[in-house]
């Protein structure tokens, strides 16, 4: 298995090899994070190495004082060796522009881990 370096962040590195030529990846290749780590849920993995993440936060509504329901939808690029499904409760954490939309990169699955 190639080296495997520490990326800031305290996270299991994945167990499996990374495909060849992937230097998107955090852990193997040559993608640096930094700033915020965000946790949500996959709703959509129909792209090719992205998927949809979606964050749910409360909101207070002040001339009601009650709170409301937002979601925060953020595209997050997958590691070729980190496997996720929609469902999966994963942790993404911003790095530079990957593409137009694209500024986030998964670098652990929850869901594995209760698993």
């Amino acid at each position: 298995m190639s080296e495997v370096r520490d990326i800031g962040i305290d996270v299991r590195a994945p167990k499996r090899a990374p495909a060849p030529g992937d230097t998107q990846n955090p852990f193997n290749g040559s993608l640096p994070v930094r700033g915020v780590t965000l946790v949500g849920r996959v709703v959509s993995n129909k792209m090719q190495g992205t998927v949809v993440v979606e964050k749910e936060h409360q909101r207070l509504v002040p001339k009601y004082q009650r709170f409301e329901k937002r979601t925060s939808r953020y595209s997050a690029h997958v590691p070729s060796n980190i496997d996720v499904a929609v469902g999966d409760e994963v942790l993404i954490a911003e790095c530079r522009p990957i593409s137009k939309t694209v500024t986030f990169v998964v670098v652990e699955n929850r869901s594995e881990e209760a698993a």
